[in-house]
């Protein structure tokens, strides 16, 4: 019996760093440009939650979230479910881009927007410029 136990416990000690460096997959500094269109709030959970696993997984990612048209509403301070997730990201070094054309197509002011957040002229050409620039694109949503 207590060798029966003294294997269990010599395995659960041989196993445990391997499960915890399980959640570490990459220690590239992998590049991601997520593009926002949706005003879904389930979208911007997930997004949030996606861009979380993320780092878990590749902790020295560089993350970029460009949001325009209805994504906007993502950055919205008045708006957003996401406050407080947009705020832990952007601690962790995530970068939250919103579009400057469509916050004149829609009247709203930068004062408006999330204080984490960037401004970018056009979102469409920040995207493709994150692209040309090596990042790899997601468009997030569903």
């Amino acid at each position: 019996m207590k060798k029966i136990f003294f294997l269990f416990i010599l395995g659960l000690t041989l196993s445990t760093p391997s499960v915890l460096a399980q959640n570490v997959v990459s220690t590239k500094a992998h590049k991601v440009v997520f593009q926002l269109t949706n005003n879904d709030t389930l979208a911007h959970k997930a997004l949030v939650r996606q861009i979380n696993n993320l780092l878990t997984a590749a902790p020295n990612a560089q993350i970029e979230v460009v949001c325009h048209n209805n994504g906007i509403e993502f950055l919205t301070a008045a708006k957003t479910k996401q406050a407080k997730g947009i705020t832990e990201l952007k601690a962790k070094g995530v970068v939250f881009a919103a579009c400057e054309n469509t916050l004149r197509e829609r009247k709203i002011e930068k004062t408006e927007i999330v204080s984490e957040a960037i401004f970018v002229p056009a979102g469409v050409l920040e995207v493709v410029m994150k692209q040309e620039d090596g990042y790899s694109y997601l468009k997030a949503g569903f």
